[in-house]
């Protein structure tokens, strides 16, 4: 009797244990985990549609036939953001456009390949399809980038490069690993992967999928993303590509050079961070004089909320709209003066600037408090600015009407 007993808790106690062993392998693999919803900050929810977006008739996206386009592209580019799942959808379409039609807005940034990783239309791109990369939210892309280009809206379209959770999960040999593991990918705060900004093979990955785009009458291409990661454990970053001796700086260069070389006639732009305009080296290879000799428009993301506190003595610099804004682009310009001294380019500055409320309630006199801190800090060099909300929800009342 006691044999028994003996022999099933021994059963039960060996099982258990399996159970465990099998779990603790299960970790070590590098299959990707479920990606945050974009749904949740996103049109993709009728009910996160604002009143006068959810209540409008919806028109169709897609013309019968695609005419051959007279569109003249804006020499000040004034644009709002859409995601891909807000691209998607007939009624955030219609939305943009109305405020295009209404105000000084005449242009739109549009997710061709975002955070996630995917690519939100069908493109002739055979890694893509190889990497199952990508996600169709826009069925006919020509015509969707047509309908803007009729209604005299410049279509620009945005890119991130090395924050790629499905590059990364499919060709882990050119991801950010974990040094503690190096089975693992390296992951940032959001839980997001990346792959080692020394990688040319994701190089040409992008430059492909920006060809790909440029062909389906995209006026612009935007890249955002191009630098090493900036939050998480970063010293349990791993590089399989970098060799941890060379510049970051002159990694992402080497980007900005390839891309350039690759795409010579096109019109590019890059995304920095705001702390490019004061800073030479902050750890993440963002350099603004590298952007300048190889980009049309460098765009630095100058939004107050994300300066430390304290910096230039403002306690909250997300209170400081103008101040934060106009300090920023002062410095943006003056560097940019002194590098054509050297080395002449015909490079702009073109901000991405804050409508959202983080750190301060971003109202319609918040939000025109960035644009007149552009636009006095530039002067006749004034080349536009660019809106960023997550939700693609915008203070329409902050903008200039339509002329």
């Amino acid at each position: 009797m006691i044999t028994e007993i003996l022999s099933k808790w021994y059963t039960i106690f060996f099982l258990i244990l399996a159970i465990i062993i099998i779990g603790g392998f299960s970790n070590l693999s590098l299959e990707p985990t479920p990606l945050p919803s974009q749904e949740e900050n996103d049109f993709s929810k009728e009910e996160s549609l604002p009143a006068a977006v959810s209540k409008a008739p919806a028109t169709t996206t897609i013309d019968a036939e695609i005419q051959e386009s007279t569109f003249q592209p804006p020499e000040i580019v004034k644009a709002v953001y859409l995601t891909g799942w807000s691209a998607s959808n007939p009624r955030v379409v219609d939305y943009v456009i109305d405020i295009a039609k209404n105000t000084e807005i005449n242009a739109v940034v549009v997710d061709v390949k975002d955070w996630s990783g995917y690519i939100t239309y069908d493109t002739n791109v055979p890694e893509a399809e190889q990497y199952e990369a990508e996600r169709i939210l826009i069925p006919d892309i020509e015509a969707f980038v047509e309908r803007f280009h009729k209604q005299g809206i410049y279509v620009i379209a945005r890119i991130t490069v090395f924050q790629d959770p499905v590059l990364a999960w499919t060709k882990p040999n050119l991801a950010v690993y974990r040094k503690s593991n190096k089975f693992l990918l390296w992951l940032d705060k959001s839980g997001l992967a990346w792959i080692d900004p020394a990688s040319k093979e994701s190089w040409d990955y992008n430059i492909a999928i920006a060809e790909d785009a440029l062909s389906r009458g995209f006026d612009e291409l935007n890249f955002d993303y191009v630098r090493f990661p900036s939050d998480g454990n970063l010293e349990n970053m791993g590089f399989p590509l970098w060799n941890g001796t060379t510049s970051k700086n002159l990694i992402i260069k080497g980007f900005y050079q390839s891309l350039r070389e690759k795409l010579p006639q096109a019109t590019l732009s890059v995304d920095l961070f705001g702390l490019s305009t004061v800073s030479s080296n902050f750890g993440v290879g963002q350099n603004i004089e590298d952007a300048y000799q190889y980009f049309d428009f460098v765009c630095p993301m100058v939004y107050p909320s994300h300066y430390v506190d304290g910096f230039r003595g403002y306690q909250n610099p997300a209170e400081y709209p103008y101040e934060i804004v106009k300090y920023s682009m002062d410095n943006a310009l003056e560097r940019l003066n002194v590098f054509n001294q050297v080395y002449p380019t015909k490079a702009r500055l073109r901000p991405w600037l804050q409508d959202f409320d983080l750190g301060a309630t971003y109202d319609k006199d918040m939000v025109q408090s960035e644009i007149n801190g552009v636009s006095e800090a530039l002067g006749e060099h004034f080349s536009g600015f660019m809106l960023w909300n997550s939700r693609n929800v915008y203070t329409i009342e902050a903008l200039l009407p339509a002329d």
